[in-house]
């Protein structure tokens, strides 16, 4: 991909980061972008390839892109962040970025009905949405899920998601990881 590409994508997702980030997080006690920072933060420092920190920076994109309320769960309103956020992202970045996006909310639902103690560590916020998004899987659902390709690497992503819901914690600057992001866009032909 050519760096005038590469810098124009960077930039539209800045902007988004820049029009919207600052709200609150689905009823979380943070923002969306310090949520995505967190996210990534987990996901460098669990060794994580560039493309599954691009994934975590941005696996609420969606978030950023809808014309939802920021609390349009509280309204019964599954927004489908994952979907739209993946959409609009598979135009320009590789499988091991959309995916673990679009199959993060998936994830949630499989750990929901792997784990009994998943569930206990889910916040308000998550489990409304958990409600939203269809419950716990099912049995082919579950079965389903495992044998996506992509499984594992979305169930990583969903780890980093939930721990990235903590006030005050630092990070680095969006900056850095868009570094990330130019990084993984480069590597890309259109």
């Amino acid at each position: 991909m050519s760096r005038h590409n590469v810098e124009m994508i960077v930039e539209e997702i800045r902007q988004r980061f820049t029009e919207k980030g600052n709200e609150m997080y689905a009823g979380e006690a943070i923002s969306q972008t310090e949520h995505a920072l967190q996210a990534a933060d987990a996901a460098e420092q669990a060794d994580a390839s560039p493309e599954l920190i691009v994934a975590a920076l941005l696996h609420d994109f969606g978030h950023l892109l809808h014309k939802h309320d920021e609390d349009c769960a509280t309204q019964g309103i599954d927004d489908l962040h994952e979907n739209i956020g993946a959409q609009w992202l598979i135009r320009y970045f590789p499988p091991n970025v959309t995916e673990p996006i679009r199959l993060h909310v998936a994830a949630k639902r499989y750990r929901c009905a792997t784990d009994a103690q998943y569930v206990s560590r889910l916040s308000p916020a998550s489990i409304l949405s958990l409600q939203l998004q269809g419950g716990p899987f099912n049995e082919t659902e579950r079965a389903g899920f495992e044998k996506n390709p992509w499984s594992q690497a979305a169930l990583r992503l969903r780890g980093w998601d939930e721990a990235a819901k903590i006030p005050g914690y630092e990070t680095p600057e969006l900056e850095y990881y868009l570094t990330y992001v130019s990084r993984v866009l480069e590597q890309q032909t259109l």
